[in-house]
């Protein structure tokens, strides 16, 4: 009978102990420090010089560098970044549902967008320009009436050149900006617009080096955030200081230069945190 109790006690013990090892072993997606588990990091898989899947799987850009950064911060190494791909119209759904713990991903900062997420930063402001080819003669926007304009389909930046800018220009819409960097390389197209970070990019990519130059328009602010999760202001205040040591310690210099700097890309100083610019 004795030895029956030792057992059944000892069995007791054990099942304790496989079960809080079970609890710990899951994968941690909110936890400010690794402890061994993961972070799930939003980006975009196809903007070159911000947020791209090389072919051998790996990802480069600053939006990456960016987020690798604030992630190290949080305490994870890159080995334990899952970056997850978050296109444009998904990127509040997937901070509500969880699937990301944030997203670095040209994530613009507007009021339409805070009513559904929280953002720390701004960690970039960027403006609508235009890329055009070296030896262009385009030099401000009213250039581009009677000329060919290239943005993707529903952009607000070709609203923009259409309203308000060049209302005769000739516009072009098509489903990707690859499409418009290839039709101003062919010139079937005399300008591409968009973001300048997003068009320094595209430039700056071994196949076109040398090819582009930005107008330097300024034709829009666009204040590039970190989007966390709406009410999340822990991790929002973690981010903003991650970003502040970035900028303090040169590295967010770098991520810039290394990024947009083939293509003469002439950014503005990191912006403050919290300083948004209209």
């Amino acid at each position: 009978m004795q030895l029956r109790k030792v057992t059944a006690a000892s069995a007791a013990v054990l099942a304790l102990a496989l079960s809080a090892t079970a609890c710990g072993s899951g994968d941690k997606n909110d936890s400010g420090s690794s402890g061994g588990g993961k972070i799930k990091v939003g980006i975009k898989f196809d903007q070159p010089g911000l947020g791209l899947q090389e072919p051998d799987g790996s990802f480069s850009g600053f939006d990456v560098d960016v987020a690798t950064y604030v992630a190290g911060q949080l305490g994870y190494k890159p080995n334990q970044i899952e970056f997850v791909q978050t296109k444009s119209a998904d990127r509040e759904n997937a901070l509500a549902r969880g699937d990301v713990k944030f997203i670095a991903a040209t994530y613009s900062i507007t009021d339409e967008r805070k009513a559904k997420v929280d953002f720390a930063g701004p960690y970039l402001l960027a403006h609508q320009d235009l890329l055009v080819k070296k030896d262009s003669t385009i030099a401000k926007g009213a250039d581009l009436n009677g000329k060919k304009l290239c943005s993707v389909t529903g952009s607000t930046s070709a609203q923009n050149i259409q309203q308000t800018i060049a209302p005769k220009a000739n516009l072009k819409e098509v489903s990707t900006y690859s499409e418009c960097i290839a039709g101003l390389q062919s010139g079937s197209v005399d300008a591409v617009t968009t973001d300048d970070s997003i068009l320094a990019g595209f430039a700056a990519q071994d196949k076109y080096k040398g090819q582009f130059k930005l107008a330097g328009l300024k034709l829009s602010n666009e204040n590039y955030g970190i989007g966390v999760k709406k009410g999340d202001t822990a991790t929002a205040d973690k981010i903003n200081t991650a970003l502040e040591k970035m900028v303090s310690d040169g590295s967010w210099q770098k991520a810039v230069d290394k990024n947009f700097g083939p293509a003469n890309y002439k950014n503005e100083p990191a912006p403050k945190i919290g300083v948004i610019v209209k």
